[in-house]
């Protein structure tokens, strides 16, 4: 077994879980305790990344599910998929900045592609991503995701998204072909 995914339980979120998760995601992401991991968006953005209350509405929505991994009883990761027709949305992806750079996150997505082609039949995966981020990008480009060039704005002047840093942040779609059910979607680099 990958010793990355030694002791990892992956199970839905429950409402119990909004502080857990609002705390993870936040960690990952913001302020200075963001800076132990290679995630952080410190430098781009301020404020919160999420809230309780968006939180609590990926667990609560019918098409989504808030994939919660734990260790040792502890929510050390997480990521949101949400089915969208003919695709699944990839979101929400944090992982403890403490764990960070050991493998945890290549784990995490293969499971995740793994249940959205079981549950749903789902061939391909969407994420979006900040365009600025380009050693992000380059992380799922070797997951074997693809750059679309596809950019969406990025929501200016609506804190519950962070504080912007910068006045050019776009988001970029990225997409994944995973292939039908039970099929291996081949291999990715390390």
């Amino acid at each position: 077994m990958n010793t990355a995914a030694a002791g990892l339980a992956f199970r839905d979120a429950t409402d119990a879980d909004v502080d857990a998760l609002v705390a993870l995601i936040e960690s990952a992401y913001r302020g200075d305790s963001s800076r132990v991991g290679w995630t952080t968006e410190a430098d781009i953005l301020e404020g919160q990344r999420t809230d309780p209350e968006g939180v609590l509405a990926v667990i609560k929505s019918p098409d989504s599910r808030l994939l919660t991994v734990e260790r040792d009883g502890t929510v050390v990761a997480c990521c949101q998929l949400e089915h969208r027709g003919d695709h699944a949305y990839f979101g929400m992806f944090a992982v403890s900045p403490r764990l960070q750079g050991a493998g945890l996150g290549k784990v995490i997505i293969a499971e995740a592609e793994r249940t959205v082609r079981e549950t749903w039949g789902v061939q391909e995966m969407h994420m979006t991503v900040i365009s600025v981020r380009a050693d992000l990008i380059a992380w799922y480009e070797r997951r074997g995701y693809r750059r679309t060039g596809r950019m969406t704005p990025f929501p200016y002047g609506d804190e519950r998204f962070g504080v912007p840093q910068r006045d050019d942040l776009q988001f970029e779609l990225l997409v994944k072909e995973l292939g039908r059910p039970g099929q291996n979607p081949g291999p990715v680099t390390p």
